[in-house]
């Protein structure tokens, strides 16, 4: 029997599986499987405004926002979130935990080696969240890293390995489980600074209303990123199924109409490209 969500639903996932009733894993859809069962199982985080969680369980955001509506084009009516940590999201897409990964998940040749992306949605820089002040005057990952300064960054993340390329020694970095954690770790004083995209730490701030904290942004010789929804290596199929309604959407201002909202450029999505992204063909 079909079965139609009705609702988001959210499944905690700490490097358990999401199964079945069987215990095993349950297996990717192709598009036609997808559009039977009424939703598809995305990944994401819980990363204002890329994704967010209610205290009801319900998800919204403007990366699970776009992919629910590029999914109702293709005839797939909701999606079931699991809340994943970054660097568990290529392994479980790989697995088929879920379908695809939407969690404005950057574009890069590494993890296109690893999964197929759309074409780029969500663009950010990245930035700092420091103490008011900048106290220890940090404005690049290379001056954490000489000054010796503790940074707080979300496991598997883009900032970790921005810190770990800069040479931040790894005892001063410090995984935290999620967004919030950091913030709270910076109000402390056991960070002196952490990074996230720029949209990330304005919602973080906004939220906050602490003035003893403040945004240094954009972070110094940091590229611009664009994310993307990723897809397993052997799911081209829907990928490109997805790119062609997210082509059109983007083509009608649906897409701008959707992400502007939450502070996003449509512009400087549709101004990039995946190949570009990627360094080549993916």
């Amino acid at each position: 029997m079909k079965k139609t969500m009705k609702h988001l639903i959210v499944a905690i996932v700490l490097g358990v599986s999401l199964t079945g009733a069987t215990g095993m894993p349950v297996l990717a859809a192709d598009l036609e499987q997808l559009k039977e069962q009424g939703f598809a199982r995305i990944a994401i985080a819980n990363e204002p405004p890329w994704t967010m969680v209610t205290t009801g369980g319900e998800v919204s955001g403007a990366a699970p926002d776009l992919a629910r509506a590029v999914l109702k084009k293709l005839g797939v009516n909701d999606v079931v979130a699991s809340v994943s940590e970054y660097g568990a999201m290529i392994p479980g897409v790989q697995a088929r935990r879920f379908d695809m990964v939407a969690a404005g998940l950057f574009i890069k040749p590494e993890r296109c080696k690893a999964v197929l992306f759309s074409q780029p949605d969500l663009c950010d820089a990245e930035s700092f969240m420091i103490k008011a002040g900048n106290p220890l005057n940090l404005k690049s990952f290379a001056d954490v890293a000489s000054s010796g300064a503790k940074i707080g960054v979300v496991g598997g993340g883009t900032e970790e390995k921005l810190a770990i390329e800069a040479g931040v020694d790894r005892a001063n970095i410090v995984v935290v489980p999620d967004p919030q954690s950091g913030a709270k770790l910076l109000q402390d004083g056991r960070i002196d600074v952490y990074a996230l995209p720029v949209l990330s730490i304005s919602d973080l701030l906004k939220k906050a209303k602490d003035p003893s904290l403040a945004m240094f942004a954009p972070v110094e010789n940091t590229p611009i990123f664009c994310a993307g929804v990723a897809f397993r290596k052997q799911d081209s199929a829907l990928r490109n199924a997805y790119d062609v309604a997210l082509a059109a959407m983007k083509a009608s201002g649906e897409f701008a109409a959707i992400v502007e909202p939450y502070g996003y450029s449509a512009d400087a999505a549709m101004q990039q490209t995946r190949e570009n992204l990627c360094g080549g063909p993916n």
